[in-house]
């Protein structure tokens, strides 16, 4: 049954924890719920700023946090998806997300809509998530970054506009949309599988800072190997 308003379903945190699957050896991926209300502010430029939320950890900072990824968010709709996918049960934040959603398509965010969530927070939405070594390590699933990436539902990074308190019950409210069409979804495949989208994302300047040098220069040495 759909959930209307939407929600957040859970706020998840992580510890730093020692992995085999991380160039630095520790990893806070493992994110669990809590039933505390958690404080969310802008955490600073990325290599410098870790996550969002307090008490979380963020631990390699030459790929991860920073103001545009602050919160990693994903729904719930999509967890039960990969669920029957695998065959095993997975918690909220047994992604790595930060907010586990209820009742809103995240695949389908558009890059730069900004989300009302709970009494007095403002989050915008940024880059999609890109599955990483981590990531597959810590699902331990066979060929895991292939299978994420068909899927292409890769939850979103969100940046903080006003700071706030969230907890489980939040509800969450689009209150400003672009007029573009590049949703999560797109930007991801454009990324990932399909680099012909790749001239789209320019209008997205909801993107972070990165990912638009990284659209610009992609775009600029496919248009100088066009023979034409």
């Amino acid at each position: 049954m759909p959930i209307d308003p939407p929600q957040v379903l859970s706020v998840n945190v992580g510890r730093a924890t020692r992995t085999a699957y991380s160039k630095i050896g520790v990893t806070g991926i493992d994110k669990r719920p809590t039933p505390e209300r958690v404080q969310v502010t802008a955490p600073g430029p990325k290599g410098t700023g870790g996550s969002g939320l307090a008490g979380d950890a963020v631990c390699d900072l030459r790929h991860h946090g920073g103001d545009d990824q602050a919160v990693y968010a994903y729904a719930r709709e999509d967890l039960d998806h990969w669920q029957d996918q695998l065959g095993r049960p997975i918690g909220n934040g047994g992604f790595g997300e930060n907010l586990t959603t209820a009742g809103i398509d995240i695949s389908a965010a558009v890059v730069g809509e900004t989300w009302s969530v709970g009494a007095e927070m403002l989050l915008q939405v940024s880059d999609p998530r890109i599955p990483c070594r981590t990531f597959a390590g810590f699902l331990a699933e066979q060929g895991w970054i292939r299978r994420f990436t068909e899927t292409a539902c890769p939850g979103t990074y969100l940046r903080v506009l006003r700071p706030g308190m969230v907890q489980a019950g939040d509800a969450i409210e689009v209150i400003d949309r672009p007029e573009h069409d590049v949703t999560v979804q797109l930007a991801f495949r454009a990324f990932t599988t399909d680099s012909a989208l790749l001239p789209r994302l320019t209008v997205a300047a909801g993107l972070s800072a990165e990912s638009r040098a990284n659209v610009a220069r992609r775009t600029t040495f496919a248009l100088d190997r066009d023979p034409a």
